[in-house]
């Protein structure tokens, strides 16, 4: 992992809030890069929670700078314990209800230009979710049948 991205996001623990948006059985997914040797990394939209404003006021604000969506929140779906040295994350997932706009593929405000780890965002079928690899793919999206379970996933894990 890029020594920027240690210093930015490692060695301690993050809260983030994630959006589950699922359009026509396919769900909106963020391709990362450069996560571990350059690595491929798809995971839902989301990001860390800042100081003083509401979990779902900043779900929405990271669904807005990473796809370019403003997205009405809706209910808790539960809590995942992402762990992967240096990275340590307690993220929160929530079904987006509403989705208004185009799909776009954004950007981490934090990071510089040259910085920039998110490839692609695009909405993504499960015939093509099962292709990607487990260790290309958030921990959350392994393991599952058809993407409705992540709905009905346990309420920690």
């Amino acid at each position: 992992m890029e020594e920027y991205l240690v210093e930015k996001y490692g060695n301690r623990v993050r809260v983030r809030v994630c959006g589950v948006l699922i359009e026509r059985n396919r769900i909106l997914l963020v391709k990362h890069v450069g996560l571990g040797n350059g690595a491929v990394f798809w995971a839902p939209p989301g990001g860390e929670v800042e100081y003083g404003i509401s979990v779902k006021e900043n779900l929405q604000r990271e669904m807005l700078e990473e796809t370019g969506l403003k997205v009405k929140v809706g209910k808790f779906l539960n809590v995942h314990e992402f762990i992967n040295p240096p990275l340590h994350a307690v993220e929160l997932y929530f079904k987006i209800d509403e989705a208004q706009g185009e799909v776009i593929k954004g950007i981490d405000p934090e990071l510089k230009t040259s910085e920039q780890i998110i490839e692609e965002v695009r909405f993504v079928t499960f015939e093509e979710l099962e292709i990607i690899p487990n260790k290309q793919k958030h921990q959350v999206l392994q393991n599952i049948c058809r993407i409705e379970e992540l709905f009905d996933l346990p309420p920690f894990f």
